[in-house]
């Protein structure tokens, strides 16, 4: 327990994820159909499969926000880019926030004994590079920037910039 005069512990992204304990054979993911309705799985699916493939901006949106993804204002998702299917309505992301071609959002995660699933939070004019993956629970602050082909496994502070695997803190010059 922290002393009086010592700040409270920052919760990290292990700290805000939701665990779901799983029985039977097979690794936790054997359970699939048990955490999400299948129908619902094949109906985010083809959404997202249609938004990753539209060139309009306005159309990606669009049909992002019919499965529960919440969109701010202007959001750029780039060709390709794929918000959580299993779970897209954990996925918000903040006005001008930029997510990069081929870039991925994930919400869950199948383990051998559980699954967890978290929120991602995107802020205003963060910027989301090409071929990103952003784990669950993660939130990348306002205009913050994450190289591309970058694993985010921890919070990106605002303004902050992180590249590498795991994403790291850089100078920016």
């Amino acid at each position: 327990m922290p002393r009086a005069s010592e700040p409270p512990p920052v919760p990290t992204r292990h700290d805000r994820l939701d665990r779901h304990p799983t029985t039977g054979e097979g690794n936790s993911l054997w359970q699939w159909t048990d955490a999400k309705h299948p129908l619902r799985v094949a109906l985010n699916y083809v959404v997202v499969v249609l938004a990753r493939i539209s060139p309009s901006l306005r159309v990606k949106n669009w049909l992002l926000s019919t499965i529960g993804v919440t969109v701010g204002e202007r959001v750029t998702w780039g060709l390709e880019s794929t918000p959580d299917v299993f779970w897209p309505e954990r996925v918000t992301v903040h006005d001008d926030a930029i997510v990069g071609y081929d870039a991925t959002l994930l919400c869950h995660e199948f383990l051998q004994d559980e699954y967890r699933t978290g929120d991602v939070v995107v802020g205003e004019r963060a910027m989301i590079g090409a071929g990103a993956i952003v784990l669950p629970g993660v939130r990348i602050g306002a205009d913050a920037q994450v190289a591309a082909n970058s694993l985010v496994a921890d919070d990106v502070p605002e303004g902050a910039t992180v590249a590498g695997v795991p994403a790291e803190p850089v100078e920016r010059e």
